[in-house]
């Protein structure tokens, strides 16, 4: 059943029902855009709650950072935060796949809509022309017919009348006559004009009508249909996070698990041990017996309470926990903060002391890799020299081979310090470097010994040491592009060739050397000379 063949006479219903059909896509389209307004405001919501409350602080200023309970809550945070960015891709894709998409679709709709209402409408405009010449040729019709009979009965009337003259007589049959040709005329007009106007509406009302109305009808089915996958995706966009947003509270839920009581019961204590032991028993002194004065006051020197213990005058009371909180104010008796962190408790000293260790070594190891790459570098040039003026490398060789000197005379500073603040077990031992005139390093272990290292061989390939690296890693995420200036043979091993115009992955950025890696659609991978290379990096 359709449209055309049972509602050809409901112009007016049907041009009613299409428009409101169109009117509850834009009512759709509002709600869906309603309801992405309050996503993102939940979402900026979550997002200001989660870092209003996540003041990021170094773990120095915060020592209960380690503890599993704060960790715990930062991950809370940050799983908030995830959380909240789902809820911004729900309001995302509610406003591209929904609003936007169906947004396009109704303004498609409603010109196709007026569309088929012209059509209909000018097919209505010609069957009412073809009807006015159709009332007009039998109006005329039928004036013309009157006029003929009324001219045949004054020709009869005359013929009759003998004082009418032969001439009269004659004159009126030839009126009648030419009125009743007159008539005949507008007969077969009234008659071709019918014939017009019913093959016309027939046409009309089996032919266009329908069609036009059926083009609405398949109109109207597909606006329901579009309609009703915008209903489905708006389900559909919130189940597709459902699968993120299950995790991001499973990790609130894992946090909540991973909180540790007793770790972080020992961690207090590790944090603020002091190594101190605890104060010994007060002796009695008795004034009764004549205490000999030298020998009490020499007494005073040694600690026998928790007041001499703490460096507390000895006519205050003391108190493990004080009663009230009060304002802490300098004293001029604190001990001045050191550069061996003297001023600190033993168990304390030792952790500082071998933090600044691990600090140094780090930045030692950093200078070192430095080197390494420097030294790399100024072989390449040595024995490539359109690469490069080696003598350019010379400060930066220098100047590094400074630094290293600088940090190996901090780390043995600090090590002697560990020492003398009693580090348990056996101290970490760290390498010395010493440097030849290319910049490669020796290692030199604590007491000056060589060790099993030897500097690269200049005759070695470049970059040769990481070719088992390539093998073993996972291919690494390209992080940029680059197109080739010019061309590179790629001779040595761990480099690769390539042409003038080529298009590379740079998959590792230079690190001072020179060298930049890049990967090939194929899948190879090596060393190309950054200067021979235009890069973009990803944002």
């Amino acid at each position: 059943m359709d449209w055309g063949t049972e509602l050809w006479d409901q112009y007016d219903t049907i041009e009613k029902h299409t428009q409101t059909g169109l009117e509850l896509v834009e009512k759709y389209v509002k709600f869906v855009k309603e309801r992405t307004e309050i996503e993102q405001n939940y979402a900026k919501q979550l997002r200001n709650l989660s870092k209003k409350y996540n003041q990021k602080r170094s773990s120095k200023d915060e020592p209960e950072c380690r503890l599993s309970s704060y960790q715990s809550f930062l991950d809370i945070l940050n799983e908030m935060n995830d959380y909240a960015g789902q809820r911004e891709l729900i309001a995302e894709n509610l406003m591209m796949n929904i609003c936007i998409d169906l947004t396009k679709y109704l303004q498609e709709l409603k010109q196709e809509r007026k569309t088929y209402l012209m059509e209909a409408k000018r097919a209505q405009q010609s069957l009412e022309s073809t009807y006015k010449q159709l009332d007009s040729s039998k109006k005329r019709f039928e004036r013309e017919w009157r006029e003929a009979e009324r001219a045949a009965q004054h020709a009869e009337k005359t013929d009759l009348d003998i004082n009418a003259t032969k001439a009269d007589v004659e004159k009126a049959k030839q009126q009648a006559h030419f009125k009743a040709q007159t008539a005949e005329e507008s007969k077969n007009d009234y008659a071709s004009q019918l014939q017009k106007y019913n093959k016309e509406q027939n046409q009309f009302y089996f032919n266009d009508i329908p069609l036009v109305f059926n083009k609405l009808q398949d109109l109207d089915e597909r606006r329901i249909r579009k309609l009703a996958q915008g209903y489905i995706l708006f389900s559909d966009t919130e189940k597709q996070v459902m699968p993120i947003i299950g995790k991001c509270l499973e990790g609130i839920t894992k946090a909540g698990a991973n909180v540790n009581e007793k770790n972080d019961a020992m961690i207090v204590i590790e944090q603020n041990k002091s190594g101190f032991e605890r104060p010994g028993d007060v002796e009695f002194e008795d004034y009764s017996q004549g205490i000999n004065r030298a020998s009490s006051d020499s007494s005073l020197g040694t600690p026998k309470g928790p007041m001499d213990l703490l460096g507390r005058n000895k006519g205050k009371n003391f108190w493990l926990f004080s009663r009230k909180s009060k304002k802490f104010t300098p004293d001029k008796t604190m001990p001045t903060v050191t550069e061996d962190f003297g001023h600190l408790p033993p168990e304390q000293r030792r952790k500082r002391l071998q933090q600044k260790l691990e600090e140094i070594s780090k930045e030692l190891q950093k200078e070192v890799d430095q080197s390494e790459a420097l030294g790399k570098m100024k072989d390449v040039y040595e024995k490539n020299p359109q690469m490069g003026d080696p003598a350019t490398l010379a400060s930066q060789i220098s100047q590094t081979s400074q630094n290293i000197d600088r940090l190996k005379g901090e780390m043995s500073k600090y090590e002697n310090w560990l020492t003398e603040a009693g580090a348990r077990g056996d101290s970490t031992r760290y390498k010395t470097y010493t440097f030849n005139d290319n910049g490669a390093h020796d290692a030199l272990s604590a007491d000056g010994a060589h060790s099993d290292e030897s500097p690269p061989d200049p005759s070695q390939p470049i970059y040769a040491e990481f070719d088992d690296d390539f093998e073993d890693e996972e291919p690494a995420a390209p992080i940029g592009r680059c197109t080739a200036m010019y061309s590179f043979p790629g001779a040595s091993e761990g480099t690769i060739a390539m042409k003038e115009g080529e298009v590379l992955a740079v998959v590792e950025e230079d690190k001072g050397d020179g060298w930049t890696r890049v990967r090939r659609n194929n899948g190879d991978e090596g060393y190309i000379p950054t200067s021979y290379v235009s890069i973009t990096l990803n944002k």
